[in-house]
């Protein structure tokens, strides 16, 4: 099952506020839902976001994928999100494979010399 974060419509026709839910792919936008874990409301100003962080970081650990918007709105909210958390994983393999490369070419470089 493609379980994915994205935002449920509420609210009156031309004043919306959006649910930050947890649903299954194949479920229709506003349907049914598997764990609310939101609220979004952009009529206010500045944009009211509240996000439980602990709920997101759960399901993000499960393999749910955010849509793009639920991505930015987690940021806001201060979840580093799966994209944030490849990317510095990335950074610190390549910090750890340099810093094992840079002995063997010192070695390297001292048995060319003798």
């Amino acid at each position: 099952m493609a379980v994915r974060i994205r935002l449920m419509r509420m609210g009156m026709k031309k004043a919306p506020f959006y649910r930050v839910v947890v649903a299954d792919s194949r479920s229709p936008r506003d349907g049914r839902f598997i764990e609310n874990i939101g609220v979004y409301d952009p009529q206010t100003e500045p944009s009211r976001v509240e996000i439980d962080t602990d709920k997101a970081r759960d399901w993000l650990a499960k393999g749910a994928q955010p849509t793009e918007t639920v991505a930015k709105l987690l940021a806001i909210a201060g979840v580093e999100g799966p994209a944030e958390a490849k990317a510095a994983a990335k950074a610190l393999r390549a910090t750890v494979a340099k810093a094992k490369a840079e002995p063997a070419k010192a070695k390297a470089k001292s048995k060319a010399k003798k």
